[in-house]
C-alpha cells in the first residue's frame, strides 16, 4: 500500500557512537524523502563525530574511526540535512525514544533550530510491538517476507522501516492511512520534549517525570523552587529539554 501523504515525509536512521542522547553522536545519517506523489528522495552522510567511536560500537555498525576522519561534521552537513526535512513529517524504527532526540541534539548543537510541532512523528517500532513484538529484522521478514541482509547499516535500515509501514498498512485494516493517525498510534506516552523528561498529563499541563518532582506540574515547580530551572540547565540533560523547560517558564512572563 501506498502512503496518504498531504506533505513529504523523511524516514531516517541514524548510526552513532552510542545510545547516550545528550552526549554520543552521529557518525553516519540516511534519509528517505517520500513525496505525495510517490517519488522518492535518498541521501546517506558519513558523519565525523569529533569523538572516538568506541569499538563495541563499531562491531555493531561497522563504522571506524579511520572511515569517518576525513568525512564531515554534522555542523557541515546541518544546513542540508535541515533543508532536507524541512516541513516534512518524520517516520523511523525506534525514532520516538532515539534517533529523533539525538538528531535534536545535534541539530541545537549546530546553532539550528529543530521543531516538530507542526509536523508529525510515525515510529514503525511502536507499530510493530505493537501488533507483533518483534525486531526489525523480524519485521522485515514478516511483513515484507525479505531478509534484512545488511542490518545496522543506516540506508538498510531506512529503507526497510519504509517499506514495512506500507506492509503494515496493507496488513492490518485498523491502521489509518493518515500520518497524523499514525503518529498517534505510534506514540507510548505525549511529551513535551523528545527525551521524555517533560509529559503531559491528562489535562495537557506539563509534568516532569522523573525525580523529586515526578509528577508534579512544572509551572508549580518552577513557582516554588527557582533553582530547580538552574539545576536542569547545568545538569546533563539533553539541549532540547532544557529548550522546552525554558519555554515553560518563559511563558508565564509573556502571558
Amino acid at each position: 500500500m501506498e502512503l496518504k501523504l498531504s506533505r513529504p515525509i523523511c524516514f531516517f536512521d541514524l548510526e552513532t557512537t552510542g545510545v547516550n542522547i545528550s552526549k554520543d553522536r552521529i557518525v553516519e545519517i540516511s534519509i528517505l524523502k517520500v513525496f505525495p506523489n510517490g517519488n522518492k528522495e535518498s541521501k546517506t552522510w558519513l558523519v565525523n563525530p569529533e569523538m572516538p567511536i568506541p569499538a563495541e560500537t563499531t562491531a555493531v555498525h561497522g563504522v571506524t574511526n579511520e572511515k569517518v576522519a576525513n568525512e564531515p561534521t554534522f555542523k557541515q552537513l546541518a544546513k542540508t540535512i535541515s533543508d532536507m526535512i524541512s516541513g516534512c513529517d518524520l517516520g523511523g524504527f525506534n525514532s520516538n525514544k532515539f534517533d529523533i532526540p539525538l538528531l535534536a541534539e545535534e541539530m541545537l548543537r549546530a546553532d539550528m533550530d529543530f521543531d516538530m510541532s507542526h509536523n508529525v512523528a510515525v515510529d514503525v517500532q511502536n507499530i510493530f510491538h505493537k501488533m507483533e513484538q518483534r525486531t526489525l529484522v523480524a519485521a522485515y521478514k514478516f511483513y515484507c517476507d525479505k531478509d534484512l541482509t545488511n542490518a545496522h547499516s543506516a540506508e538498510a535500515d531506512t529503507t526497510a522501516t519504509y517499506e514495512v509501514l506500507c506492509s503494515q498498512l496493507d496488513k492490518y485494516p485498523d491502521l489509518e492511512n493518515d500520518m497524523k493517525f499514525l503518529s498517534e498510534f505510534s506514540t507510548r506516552r505525549k511529551t513535551a520534549d523528545f527525551a521524555g523528561f517533560i509529559a503531559f498529563n491528562d489535562e495537557g499541563n506539563e509534568v516532569f517525570t522523573f525525580g523529586k518532582h515526578k509528577g508534579k506540574l512544572v509551572e508549580e515547580v518552577l513557582d516554588k523552587e527557582p533553582g530547580y530551572f538552574g539545576w536542569i540547565q547545568n545538569a546533563d540533560f539533553p539541549l532540547y529539554t532544557k529548550k522546552i523547560l525554558t519555554a515553560i517558564r518563559l511563558r508565564k512572563f509573556n502571558a
